[in-house]
């Protein structure tokens, strides 16, 4: 097995880092970004809901090697997002809406939290920042694609984690995050279209404007809004949604008994 405990105390003759300390950094680096580009593929469901993948495949779709990938997974399935399996390899975890529910009330709770911390700790530059989101979101909500919402969306979620100062609750609120967003998507791409995302983008500026005007209640109530929303895009799929776009190994079974089976084409440009 291949040893990753790469040196970090060693310091070279010149009294700057080793070797070790700068392949240590360069690891990291790659393993954030392994982490970023596989999370954009499994909310994006360029990586489909129930799948089985391998750690190679995942490598050539991100473009980078085995270590940072490897890591990365390891990260994902502790955040549930993928399931390892010793004979099968990767398994993309599937769209359980009865779990999403649940994990909705966890979210809404973390959401007002960071919000209220972040409302109170903001410096001048968040707030330029929260600004310039509000401002990308406005200006592009009539063209604008569910991938490009979604980018914006993280973006926000970041600001408020780092602002809030309880940077800790970044490991507690991505999962939840890319979760949702995951199935945001999948309602937004297939089902509610350009009217969903409109009613998606209008929740997210409230929110803002609310962050900007330092009112709390409002930005409570309009992050509750937002994931009731959520909530009810789940509850519409649950009576419309083909099975197969939950969980991918719904089609051999379908298929078994004699259905036609289709998988859902792909999003114009996405």
């Amino acid at each position: 097995m291949e040893d990753w405990n790469i040196p970090t105390d060693r310091r070279d003759k010149a009294g700057g880092p080793s070797s070790g300390d700068l392949v240590a950094g360069r690891t990291g680096d790659l393993t954030a970004t392994a982490y970023e580009r596989i999370e954009e593929l499994f909310v994006s469901m360029q990586l489909a809901p129930g799948a089985f993948i391998r750690t190679q495949d995942i490598q050539a779709r991100v473009g980078l090697g085995r270590t940072p990938v490897h890591q990365a997974v390891r990260r994902l399935a502790a955040e549930t997002l993928l399931e390892i399996s010793p004979r099968n390899g990767l398994r993309i975890a599937p769209i359980d809406l009865a779990r999403e529910r649940r994990l909705a009330v966890l979210r809404r709770d973390l959401i007002r939290f960071v919000t209220e911390a972040a409302m109170r700790n903001m410096t001048l530059n968040d707030r330029a920042r929260v600004h310039y989101l509000r401002r990308q979101l406005a200006s592009e909500a009539g063209p604008m694609t569910v991938d490009r919402f979604n980018a914006i969306d993280k973006s926000f979620d970041v600001l408020l984690i780092q602002a809030s100062g309880e940077r800790f609750l970044e490991r507690a609120l991505r999962p939840l995050h890319a979760i949702a967003r995951r199935t945001g998507y999948l309602n937004l791409t297939r089902i509610s279209g350009e009217v969903g995302l409109a009613k998606t983008v209008e929740s997210h500026i409230a929110i803002m404007d609310a962050v900007l005007a330092g009112d709390e209640k409002t930005a409570r109530e309009a992050c509750d809004a937002l994931v009731a929303y959520g909530t009810a895009l789940i509850d519409e799929l649950e009576g419309v949604v083909d099975p197969q776009w939950l969980d991918a190994s719904f089609a051999p079974m379908i298929e078994e008994a004699g259905f036609a089976s289709k998988r859902p084409a792909a999003e114009d440009g996405g």
